[in-house]
């Protein structure tokens, strides 16, 4: 997957956090079928604006889209007026770090993409967490 190349003051200029991932590298694209991020560019990008912390590169699965949706986030009912078309198990998705990790105490946290997850992910989840639940680089 390519990596996420913003133009060279992109972040600066627009209060964006940098594009970096919890590993240090270039934030990798997420997803852009169904397109992700809070900035629906593929990417789990984050900034001020962003005060859900959408940085986490989640691959659903069944537990996870139920816990979410019983904490009150439907992610699995398309909503077209908003250009959302639901997701089922498999999709990547850049969700919050904070449901993430309440996924996690709840016994559900979904794998993770680590070179898609942002490096303020780890302000939220500790990085041993994001490592433990990371799918090997040439997953999927």
């Amino acid at each position: 997957m390519p990596g996420h190349d913003p133009e060279p003051d992109a972040e600066t200029s627009t209060g964006r956090d940098p594009d970096v991932n919890v590993a240090g590298g270039a934030l990798l694209e997420c997803s852009a079928a169904p397109l992700t991020g809070f900035y629906r560019d593929g990417c789990c990008g984050t900034g001020p604006e962003d005060v859900g912390s959408h940085t986490v590169c989640a691959v659903m699965t069944e537990d996870f889209l139920a816990f979410s949706a019983m904490a009150g986030n439907d992610l699995s009912t398309p909503r077209p007026e908003w250009g959302f078309p639901g997701l089922a198990p498999g999709d990547r998705w850049c969700v919050c770090a904070s449901r993430w990790l309440e996924a996690h105490r709840a016994g559900v946290a979904p794998p993770l993409v680590l070179g898609a997850t942002h490096a303020r992910a780890a302000d939220a989840v500790p990085i041993e967490l994001l490592t433990a639940f990371a799918l090997p680089p040439d997953a999927g």
